[in-house]
């Protein structure tokens, strides 16, 4: 009789014991998933940032190649497309800098941007957003296959009847 009692005693407390102990694990659960998501995106937008510097090496500097730079970052194609990569990012996001960009030259170098982009939580009880720091990538402009005629001449960037590959 006396086991009894003590078992009317104790009924709620294995219900209060998961209670606790379920809230501390979905809270690290859902914490590793949300960390997990931002280093995702965090990697994703620092490739973003290579794929359009190295697509920006051998483009001219005017504003179809401008805007082709901008689609490869978000879209993975210069060409566009409807959904982006990374969800939120935007061509807005994206800054294209070029120096001694007169069409392709040797001497030339550029750099991709991506800044002010929001990363979302997705969980709702956390919530909000934050902004992810600014990703910047440069490269060195590329020749694609124009060599100029006098290398060993005053003027290494002179023009000669070279049509690139």
């Amino acid at each position: 009789m006396r086991r009894k009692t003590n078992r009317k005693n104790e009924a709620g407390k294995t219900l209060l014991e998961f209670a606790i102990v379920g809230t501390v694990f979905m809270t690290v659960m859902f914490g590793m998933i949300e960390l997990s998501r931002l280093y995702w995106t965090h990697n994703a937008l620092r490739d973003a940032a290579r794929r359009g510097a190295r697509y920006a090496a051998v483009r001219r500097n005017d504003t179809a190649g401008q805007q082709a730079v901008k689609n490869m970052v978000v879209y993975g194609n210069s060409a566009g497309g409807t959904t982006p990569l990374i969800n939120g990012l935007k061509t807005t996001n994206i800054g294209i800098e070029y120096v001694n960009y007169n069409g392709v030259q040797l001497s030339a170098r550029t750099t991709v941007k991506i800044t002010n982009y929001k990363f979302k939580f997705s969980v709702p009880f956390i919530g909000g957003t934050i902004t992810m720091p600014e990703y910047r990538t440069s490269l060195p402009g590329e020749s694609v296959g124009y060599v100029p005629c006098d290398i060993g001449g005053s003027n290494p960037l002179a023009a000669c009847n070279i049509v690139p590959n």
